[in-house]
């Protein structure tokens, strides 16, 4: 969906969900400085049983100058076009108001049919829809660094909605953080007006009420409602507990769970504990320490009808943790005797010198799906992307040694296209555009077997691990027996040849 394809509505109304949070505020507001850019006849609204009594809510609409305003129930139909932000129309936290047309943008996980919709955009692989909306924008071409207090909402939206930052896990949320100009003397306010006195005392006795296992050292603490940033003030301030080395704190909203999880070991990468604990029902990710995630409640009703919320959170864990082993593979050497033999399927990727993006001894960070890749351009270094995203830095030498160049320019369909941004002067660049084509010289022989339980493989890199489902494949390079790496199984199926 693009913005430009609601131009053809003169009058149109921007809903925020009910007992609205700072993204969809800021969110509803960027909406509606953009369509009022256009000339038209907007409004930025919310509804329910609830107007808005947070301290730090009602600083960010009088700072920013933000012309939302409250609703009644029984108003009636609105004429013309009504978007709901942050949330979707027909959904149990948004007052259903009739209207010419109804279009959605949030960043959820999808709880409605949208043959209703006269257009609609999720997102659920966001932190915010903050980010999602920051994004419509710069597809429209609107100057987003232009306006200080649409920036500053944004900023803000994002940073409440990934408990400051701590549950960021998408590279396009980093790109909105990293880019977006921001009033931060606004935001420093803001910051400093997050919690009241009733939220003082839920914290106070949500710490007293916890599930400990002793057998995993987690805990799990469930909160009164409360500003979901309170998780994780909670979640700190539970995980440094000498015992624990895991735990989750949540809380339940109108529409669903939203939960903090915290790790000190590496063993558990809290981000990946967070995913698994909100699998086909809502959206986790984070960090390696900090993560967090919401769980949406239709689904979670649908799945677990007659299971309370404490019962779901401990089952899980223990699944979490009964379901995988964990191979350190730099301590032992790995039988190949019972695998199989396999060579990796030419495929294109895409190449380019880092010179080419940056002078030599230039610092720099690559953003990715799987995270940042810090850098200082060298003569020889070469950039790889593969179809899947993955990017490689590699030397000169071993590209020659590797790979062929195709003589073509790269144009890879992926999810995020990586993108470079030089630390000396803040700026980015799309790496996708330099890119020519290259595949490898000769077929790469490997040995892999199939898992039948999950496993956790630190190789080279002894402070992460590279995580394996039952199903997925572990392989083993027969040149290098210590390369030893993971692939799920529908890329494996895809890029691996059976060797008869």
């Amino acid at each position: 969906m693009y913005l430009n394809e609601l131009d053809q509505y003169d009058s149109i109304t921007i809903q925020a969900h009910d007992n609205p949070d700072a993204d969809a505020i800021a969110s509803g507001y960027a909406l509606y400085v953009y369509f009022q850019s256009k000339g038209k006849n907007v409004s930025l609204i919310y509804s329910g049983r609830y107007r808005i009594q947070k301290t730090n809510l009602k600083l960010m609409i009088d700072k920013l100058g933000i012309p939302i305003e409250y609703r009644q129930m029984q108003a009636g139909p609105v004429s013309g076009l009504l978007i709901t932000v942050d949330c979707q129309y027909g959904a149990g936290n948004v007052y259903p108001f009739a209207a010419d047309a109804i279009a959605v943008i949030d960043h959820h996980q999808k709880e409605i049919h949208t043959n209703k919709l006269v257009s609609w955009e999720i997102a659920s692989n966001l932190g915010s829809c903050s980010t999602l909306v920051w994004r419509m924008l710069l597809d429209a071409n609107y100057p987003v660094n232009e306006d200080i207090r649409l920036g500053t909402a944004l900023y803000y939206g994002l940073y409440r909605d990934t408990n400051q930052f701590s549950e960021i896990c998408y590279p396009l949320d980093m790109d909105m953080r990293d880019s977006v100009h921001y009033d931060r003397y606004i935001i420093q306010h803001l910051r400093n007006s997050n919690m009241s006195l009733k939220e003082l005392e839920i914290a106070g006795i949500a710490m007293i009420r916890y599930i400990y296992n002793s057998d995993y050292h987690y805990a799990i603490i469930q909160a009164q409602p409360c500003d979901p940033n309170l998780l994780g003030l909670i979640s700190d301030f539970l995980i440094q507990v000498d015992e624990l080395t895991t735990c989750v704190v949540f809380n339940q909203l109108e529409d669903g769970y939203k939960f903090s999880v915290r790790s000190c070991v590496k063993e558990v990468r809290a981000s990946e504990l967070a995913q698994f604990l909100a699998a086909d029902m809502g959206s986790g990710g984070g960090h390696v320490e900090k993560a967090g995630g919401f769980i949406a409640r239709r689904q979670y009703e649908e799945k677990y009808p007659t299971l309370h919320s404490e019962g779901y959170f401990s089952n899980r864990m223990n699944e979490y943790f009964d379901s995988f082993d964990i191979l350190y593979a730099e301590k032992m050497n790995i039988d190949t005797s019972d695998m199989k033999s396999y060579y990796i399927r030419p495929a294109v990727s895409g190449y380019v010198e880092a010179r080419t993006l940056m002078p030599i001894g230039t610092k720099g960070v690559i953003r990715t799906l799987e995270g940042d890749i810090e850098l200082e351009a060298a003569e020889d270094m070469m950039i790889l992307v593969n179809e899947d995203g993955r990017v490689k830095v590699i030397s000169s030498h071993e590209f020659e040694e590797k790979y062929k160049v195709l003589g073509e320019h790269c144009n890879l369909n992926l999810e995020y296209k990586p993108r470079l941004r030089k630390l000396t002067s803040q700026t980015t660049v799309s790496i996708m555009r330099h890119m020519n084509s290259c595949t490898y010289k000769d077929r790469i022989q490997v040995y892999a077997r199939q898992l039948e339980r999950g496993i956790k493989v630190f190789s080279n890199n002894i402070d992460s691990y590279m995580v394996g489902r039952a199903g997925d494949y572990l392989v083993v390079t027969c040149d290098e027996p210590q390369n030893i790496y993971m692939v799920e199984k529908i890329l494996f199926d895809k890029n691996y040849q059976v060797i008869d």
